[in-house]
């Protein structure tokens, strides 16, 4: 199965595009013994829209253009909170139904459309707290990662 996170607005090269790409390669090396690929991080533009529906409206089109069909996780504040044993167990049960991808979306500033978030198979949340989308991408590669430990039985994973 295919991983994809699909991110409304780019990284600068800093410290957290360099964590984001130490996971995502930790991720790779270790999801292809798993039956996993990537992930593939997926960049678009943020929109010039005036007013936040308008700018939610367009950053949907953009990311509805780059869904595969699959798993869509969305990351969202109105989300669930899920410890990483049961994100794993979703990977894996999607994996071994045959689910060809499973996309992980961050929106823009301005948080996902209800039509995204209506399409997702999960919504998760990392909690109450207001979250910069640079850690969020950071968060969620490191989870990519660690549930490919526990896939695995990695010690990295200490439940």
């Amino acid at each position: 199965m295919r991983l994809a996170l699909i991110a409304v607005g780019r990284l600068k090269d800093g410290p957290e595009r360099e964590l984001c790409e130490r996971y995502r390669e930790r991720a790779a090396t270790l999801g292809r013994g798993l039956g996993l690929s990537g992930p593939e991080i997926i960049e678009l533009p943020e929109s010039r829209g005036r007013r936040p529906d308008e700018r939610k409206r367009d950053e949907a089109a953009a990311i509805t253009a780059k869904l595969s069909p699959g798993l869509v996780i969305a990351l969202d504040e109105r989300g669930k909170s899920q410890d990483s044993d049961a994100f794993s167990a979703r990977i894996a049960a999607a994996r071994d139904a045959g689910t060809p991808c499973a996309s992980l979306i961050i929106g823009g500033a301005d948080g996902l459309a209800e039509e995204i978030r209506d399409a997702a198979g999960l919504t998760l949340a990392f909690g109450a707290l207001t979250i910069p989308h640079q850690l969020v991408r950071v968060l969620v590669l490191e989870q990519l990662y660690r549930t490919m430990t526990i896939l695995a039985g990695h010690p990295y994973h200490r439940a």
